[in-house]
């Protein structure tokens, strides 16, 4: 989903690739670079400047020098919901998460494992949300985020052709059992009560993480993290 420096950037543009967000270097200057930038504002697309630790962090390949520009293609952030829909993916629902911090974990692993969005279904005033956003190391400016209902957006998918699939503790097979690729929502539950059980009854299936410790229990992050990773493998 990146492309990475001037003249791979300045490629995509050419080339009409959809590129939805720039992350360009504070101070860097070239003339492809103000070339770039401006066909950028002309288009419409969003230009995010960044420190050098910011490229350096999200670059791909850093082998040669911290790039200059990062472009995001494949997906928008800006989609409303029904046009995340209509483009198709991996979408996530964290169904019923309570804390910030954990959601904005899962929010920075779905954008890192190539999720094309995240559905969170959780009760957090502004600051709860805006704490979110500080946890996820504002990965939520590189993925569509919609907050919604969680059933709403289970029933939306299905009319969609999206096939649906819950992460719970009463699954039935593992993650490397399932087909994960095609169009599919995958759902994670809150942290003291699980997925509810009216979006446990509109599920396709239902996988479960092995727990093999004392306490029976992962945290948020951590199923999404193992099932995003198999997804990824499949998915790739």
């Amino acid at each position: 989903m990146q492309r990475c420096g001037v003249d791979e950037v300045l490629d995509a543009i050419h080339r009409n690739e959809n590129i939805s967000v720039l992350l360009v270097k504070r101070e860097a200057i070239s003339t492809k670079l103000e070339q770039i930038v401006s066909i950028a504002e002309e288009r419409g697309i969003k230009v995010i400047r960044g420190s050098e630790n910011d490229l350096w962090r999200m670059s791909r390949d850093n082998s040669e020098g911290i790039p200059d520009v990062l472009g995001l293609v494949g997906r928008d952030p800006k989609s409303t919901f029904d046009q995340t829909l209509s483009h198709g993916g991996l979408i996530w629902l964290l169904a019923g998460a309570a804390y910030p911090v954990n959601i904005g974990f899962c929010i920075r692993t779905a954008e890192v494992s190539g999720a094309d969005a995240v559905v969170i279904d959780a009760e957090l005033t502004n600051q709860e949300r805006k704490a979110a956003k500080r946890a996820s190391m504002k990965a939520h400016r590189f993925i569509p985020v919609h907050w919604m209902s969680g059933l709403e957006a289970v029933r939306e998918a299905r009319k969609a052709g999206f096939r649906i699939i819950s992460v719970e503790d009463v699954g039935d097979s593992h993650p490397w059992d399932a087909d994960l690729t095609g169009n599919i929502v995958l759902i994670v539950g809150g942290e003291k009560h699980g997925i509810p059980e009216e979006i446990l009854r509109e599920s396709d299936s239902v996988i479960r993480i092995p727990m093999t410790g004392f306490v029976p229990s992962f945290n948020l992050q951590a199923p999404l993290s193992a099932v995003a990773i198999e997804a990824q493998r499949q998915r790739n």
